[in-house]
């Protein structure tokens, strides 16, 4: 089946075509899904630019109902959408079943912000004068995703657009279009007016610029890797539109002396290797004090090697493939460079599937330094080190060692301990006794140095990027 880009309220084919291949079953093609060119990015933007003034003077009512239909539709395919994102992005279909039920979710509490955007009004030191502080639109936003979280960074990127009156050009990944095609589906049959959003599916190299350069752009929200995310920040700044990025980070998961083991095995294994290692906030450095560190790693090592690798729909598949070739190739190479610096691999080898697929088990580098490069550089893959440190403070040093800083994590029984960690964390975000990956839609999300840039995204945060301040002054 063919899929179509959408533009100005249509489906409109695009230059070329290109097959959308499942990572669990290299013969399972999803679909054909159109690339756009320049030309189609800019007609996009145009159409966006046309649309956003009547968007945004609509009352807030009518587009909380077109948020809220969508993230009905969602909720009701659960299940199919899931398994869909499964079979295209390689997690397992109980994971791409809750990421659609969160889509779902965001959509709604986003609904909601559209009835929820307060502004003030003030005396004035003059005296007559009324000041009146509003929020309003900020425009046309660009928001380019990546293929991790074919549907819901999509959708907390989308939504608060949308909510606040602002028209979307949308580019997701190029490995994951059919979620995302199934997104802006849902969102225009809820009642969305032509070129408020528009879909454009193709290579970064031959519309990126556009869509980041474009001075009819606004504003541009990308999540993605740290070099492309430069880029478009150099890009995007050039003609002054705002920016948004999330870019990645190495996060640090400390286990210390006094953790429950049992929690912070299964904290760490789910952090680590849930969505096959594939998110950002992965924990992906564990740093254990001197006296748990050879429990901890025994308990570990074990835990890790009960996870079951295989084709995302099987029903006892517990970690899926790999996304693609060339990460799996990255992947590979990380693991070799961390034997070569010394450190003792668990895991970390190919695995042969009942489907020729992207197979990885999950590997676990023991006896690592922070130094070594498998702790300074995003694998983005199931690969975990283990640091081992003597006390709370070298932990803490070490957690902060980064050029990256968006989550961290602790499991501890002591609250000073806790208090502690979570005060001088350099992250954006911090958990205790909590894997560092998992995180909900109604509050912040993002972190600080190379990890994020701009206002944080999700919940009412949001409303800090996708709205300008306006202020007024009344003469009574």
């Amino acid at each position: 089946m063919s899929y179509l880009n959408f533009i100005d309220g249509t489906w409109r084919e695009g230059v070329t075509m290109a097959p959308n291949i499942s990572p669990s079953d290299l013969s399972d093609v999803i679909g054909e899904f159109a690339r756009a060119d320049a030309a189609q990015a800019e007609e996009a933007i145009g159409a966006a630019a046309a649309a956003q003034p009547g968007w945004a003077s609509l009352p807030p009512g009518e587009r909380f109902a077109v948020l809220d239909r969508a993230g009905d539709e969602l909720q009701a395919r659960a299940d199919e959408l899931g398994e869909l994102l499964a079979r295209e992005e390689g997690k397992t279909r109980t994971e791409g079943t809750a990421e659609v039920k969160r889509a779902s979710q965001i959509l709604k509490f986003q609904a909601g912000e559209t009835l929820r955007n307060p502004g003030e009004v003030l005396p004035s030191v003059r005296p007559g004068v009324e000041v009146l502080v509003s929020r309003e639109p900020v425009g046309v936003v660009s928001i380019i995703t990546p293929w991790n979280f074919p549907i819901a960074i999509p959708a907390w990127k989308i939504a608060p657009a949308l909510a606040y009156g602002n028209c979307v050009v949308f580019k997701p990944a190029e490995l994951v279009p059919a979620s995302a095609w199934h997104l802006v589906d849902i969102l225009h049959r809820a009642g969305l007016p032509a070129g408020v959003l528009n879909l454009v599916m193709g290579r970064g190299r031959d519309i990126g610029d556009i869509l980041v350069g474009d001075p009819r752009v606004d504003a541009v929200s990308f999540t993605g890797s740290v070099d492309t995310g430069h880029r478009v920040l150099a890009t995007a700044q050039a003609h002054g539109a705002r920016v948004q990025l999330e870019m990645g980070g190495k996060n640090p998961l400390v286990i210390c002396d006094d953790a429950d083991l049992d929690a912070a095995v299964a904290g760490a294994r789910e952090g680590a290797f849930g969505s096959t290692g594939q998110r950002c906030t992965a924990s992906s450095r564990l740093i254990v004090t001197a006296g748990v560190h050879d429990a901890f790693v025994d308990r570990l090592s074990k835990a890790v090697d009960q996870i079951t690798v295989g084709h995302a729909l099987d029903a006892e598949t517990t970690m899926g493939p790999v996304v693609d070739e060339s990460q799996l190739a990255q992947d590979l190479r990380y693991i070799e460079l961390a034997t070569q610096q010394g450190a003792t691999l668990v895991g970390g080898d190919l695995v042969e599937g009942r489907t020729k697929g992207h197979y990885l088990s999950p590997a676990l580098a023991l006896d690592t330094r922070n130094t070594d490069t498998i702790n300074r550089e995003e694998v983005f893959g199931p690969v975990a080190s283990v640091i081992r440190v003597d006390d709370l403070d070298e932990a803490i040093e070490v957690a902060n060692d980064t050029e990256f800083g968006l989550t961290s994590g602790v499991y501890t029984s002591s609250l000073s301990t806790s208090t502690r960690f979570r005060q001088q964390s350099t992250a954006g975000m911090v958990m205790v006794n909590l894997p560092t990956a998992g995180v909900d839609f109604h509050v912040p999300f993002g972190g600080r140095r190379g990890s994020s840039y701009g206002p944080r995204e999700q919940g009412r945060g949001a409303r800090d990027f996708y709205t300008t301040t306006k202020t007024t002054y009344v003469a009574s």
